[in-house]
């Protein structure tokens, strides 16, 4: 089951191409889309990389136009990272594409089999949430 999961998001995601994003410089366009503003060091903990194999990664970024560097108005020496205009349309842009061939696939279904794919697709979500939140709750007690 997990592997025919896994290969339809294959599919899926590989008719809406990424290019000219690497699956890396994906990763960094959907955290700063989420995390707006973080510095070099936090968005090399969260990809578990080192600061300067990501500062050469958002190099790259930047030449794009995809993302921005600020200097924080608190601290000079501290660089803030923020999805530029032109990263927030290109995911945007990606969306768009990934949901025409995701409905593409949909409407070749019978009513039925897509009534199944949703009834699934809700009790996955409601347990991948029961287990995000079992998780967080587990940390959160480590921690204490």
């Amino acid at each position: 089951m997990t592997l025919t999961a896994m290969e339809l998001l294959e599919v899926l995601w590989g008719r809406a191409s990424t290019a000219p994003a690497s699956p890396s410089q994906m990763r960094v366009l959907l955290m700063l889309e989420h995390q707006d503003g973080i510095n070099l060091r936090t968005l090399a903990d969260s990809l578990a990389s080192t600061p300067p194999s990501t500062s050469r990664l958002c190099d790259r970024l930047v030449a794009a136009g995809f993302i921005e560097r600020m200097v924080s108005p608190v601290d000079r020496r501290e660089v803030r990272l923020h999805l530029s205009g032109r990263g927030r349309e290109f995911l945007d842009d990606l969306r768009g594409r990934r949901e025409h061939e995701l409905r593409a696939v949909l409407e070749l279904m019978p009513a039925a089999k897509r009534a199944a794919l949703l009834e699934g697709l809700e009790a996955f979500c409601a347990t991948a949430a029961l287990q995000i939140r079992d998780s967080a709750s587990q940390s959160r007690g480590r921690t204490a």
